[in-house]
């Protein structure tokens, strides 16, 4: 079996199925639209946006009509030299999983071989990170550090994480928990650990 590609970008997939078919084939934080759910969830669009600034994007969706709604939306939302585009070829099928082929028989990136998945990313421009640096570690912060840390569960926790939202340039209005997603997914723990020492 081929080892994971380690991969400098981050790559955004429609949903859980597609993360976890992907899982195997490359080495990066691996994030999810929720299906069209990215349209109306700013925070998650947020972060996708601080990914791409930081590290790039490779969007990788289903190749139907609705793969490519997803995928111009984001191509809309996010500077054009911060995201690649991997594709997945047009084949017929249906998944193990689901009763049915979708609407247009096509089968989607959780039923595409690993080497495909591989293929498409490589094809995309994915800057492979063989002896040429680390992957970034993703930073490992729990609900329960957050509530340590006073940024949920106590009284001025609104204040708290409003304060550092401005401070990380994030939307104010994000929840703890899409904070807690957007520290994991932005800052090594070792960042994390700088970033969140009292007096910073």
């Amino acid at each position: 079996m081929t080892a994971p590609l380690r991969i400098r970008e981050a790559v955004v997939v429609e949903g859980r199925y597609d993360k976890s078919a992907l899982a195997g084939v490359v080495d990066t934080l691996i994030l999810e639209t929720a299906g069209f759910g990215v349209f109306k969830d700013g925070e998650r669009l947020a972060l996708l946006r601080r990914l791409a600034s930081i590290r790039g994007l490779i969007v990788l969706t289903d190749s139907d009509g609705a793969g490519f709604v997803i995928r111009n939306h984001l191509k809309g939302a996010i500077p054009k030299g911060q995201l690649k585009h991997a594709y997945i070829p047009d084949v017929y099928g249906k998944e193990r999983r689901k009763r049915a082929p979708g609407r247009e028989g096509k089968l989607g990136v959780e039923g595409m071989p690993p080497q495909v998945l591989r293929d498409a990313i490589l094809r995309a421009g994915a800057t492979v990170l063989d002896g040429e640096g680390e992957a970034r570690a993703p930073g490992d912060l729990t609900p329960a550090d957050l509530f340590a840390l006073g940024l949920s569960g106590a009284p001025d926790a609104a204040q708290r994480r409003a304060a550092l939202l401005r401070r990380l340039e994030l939307p104010e209005h994000m929840s703890a928990k899409a904070l807690l997603t957007a520290l994991n997914a932005l800052y090594t723990p070792e960042e994390l650990d700088r970033l969140l020492a009292p007096g910073r």
